[in-house]
């Protein structure tokens, strides 16, 4: 069996992934999408055997691809004594019920993969809180899945629950107990967090947020500014806490606040968005967003939009933004015209960049000497009289 690139145990050994052509995209779009899912599985610790694919308008209702497309399914995965099949989308409880019947193996929809990657990665206590939410979310509206045992309970002393009542309405219980604990425990550390930003407040202090696509190279952009050794790989969701240092630019004669953020992805669950709340307001309070990009991804245009749907969603999307085109060292020829332009429109609005290799350190130096003169400009509109105009030259001199 393979080992896993982490600690825990993997969560299958072979998989097979699926995925639609809808009447939304093209064939090339749903290949990279499918490419993105074996990415996820791999980070999981899954080895994947095949892809399949269907040209269909909308999902099956029942089975997600069509019945014909399901047995060719089921016909490998027999053949080849696959673990697990994994769907490029978010099944219903019915889909999963109907396809765990049909294929007699353990099916994932793209939803729950995540999860499972974020279980294990999840490494400081907030952190934990957070996927443990997540997850019982998520488990919540599937509990018709993998129930054998919905016979009616008896009642009598030591007995959970009523005379008659059903198992599933017991585990719907207990799990709806267990998310209200977690989420009073959440708000707990929120109130930390909100003491911890009022402490850097009143030292005045610059906050910018390392934001972006995961795997775009945030965290090794994060060490390579502050000297940092948070932890840093080719592999998606490496960074799942947020991690704070002060970085210092001689050049503005200060300190900022720099943190690095998880990694934002295609259809972010929406529960992850909801129980990962506390560490994205990182993102919420900051004065300045570094938006890291992998210049040498073909898709980066939508790893940008994607970014920018979540801002929207937890309310950051006016924070000003500065957006770092990474990995320059991996473009090819036809690439290099990308970095002919200093500003890229984002939503209408035109938005400075800069051009770096995180990894070889190329272009760094530019980017702090950017940050610098970010800084200073604010500091110099923070202290100027509300009343003096900086472009009117009868204000000359007025603030001394």
């Amino acid at each position: 069996m393979r080992k896993n690139m982490i600690e825990n145990s993997p969560i299958i050994e072979t998989a097979v992934l699926v995925g639609l052509i809808t009447q939304n995209q093209d064939e090339s779009q749903a290949k990279e999408y499918l490419e993105e899912l074996e990415f996820l599985a791999d980070t999981a610790g899954a080895v994947v055997k095949k892809h399949f694919l269907q040209r269909l308008d909308i999902p099956n209702h029942a089975t997600f691809v069509g019945s014909g497309k399901l047995e060719e399914i089921g016909e490998y995965i027999k053949a080849n004594e696959i673990g697990a099949v994994i769907f490029d989308d978010d099944l219903s409880p019915t889909q999963l019920r109907n396809i765990e019947k049909a294929l007699e193996c353990k099916v994932l929809d793209r939803t729950f993969l995540i999860l499972e990657i974020f279980a294990q990665r999840a490494r400081s206590h907030e952190g934990k809180l957070q996927v443990e939410l997540a997850r019982l979310q998520y488990l919540s509206t599937r509990l018709v899945r993998r129930w054998s045992h919905l016979e009616r309970q008896s009642g009598g002393i030591g007995m959970r629950g009523g005379p008659g009542e059903a198992q599933i309405e017991l585990d719907r219980r207990m799990i709806g107990e267990t998310i209200k604990r977690t989420k009073e425990r959440l708000a707990k550390v929120k109130k930390q967090r909100q003491t911890q930003r009022r402490q850097r407040e009143r030292r005045d202090a610059f906050n910018i947020s390392l934001i972006g696509y995961t795997n775009a190279g945030k965290s090794t952009l994060f060490n390579a500014l502050v000297k940092a050794r948070a932890y840093a790989a080719d592999q998606l969701f490496a960074t799942l806490d947020t991690t704070t240092r002060q970085l210092y630019l001689g050049e503005a004669g200060r300190s900022v606040s720099l943190s690095d953020t998880v990694g934002f992805i295609r259809d972010l669950p929406h529960g992850l968005v909801d129980a990962f709340q506390a560490t994205l307001q990182e993102a919420i309070d900051a004065d300045l967003l570094l938006h890291v990009v992998d210049a040498s991804n073909e898709g980066y245009v939508e790893q940008i939009a994607q970014v920018q749907r979540v801002l929207t969603e937890i309310g950051a999307q006016d924070i000003p933004q500065l957006l770092v085109f990474n990995k320059i060292d991996a473009l090819g020829a036809e690439q290099q015209p990308l970095r002919l332009v200093d500003e890229y429109e984002i939503e209408g609005v035109q938005t400075p960049r800069v051009f770096v290799s995180a990894k070889g350190l190329q272009g760094v130096a530019e980017l702090r000497q950017k940050l610098s003169s970010i800084v200073s400009a604010a500091v110099r509109t923070e202290t100027m009289p509300t009343d003096i105009r900086l472009d009117d030259p009868e204000n000359d001199g007025a603030a001394s």
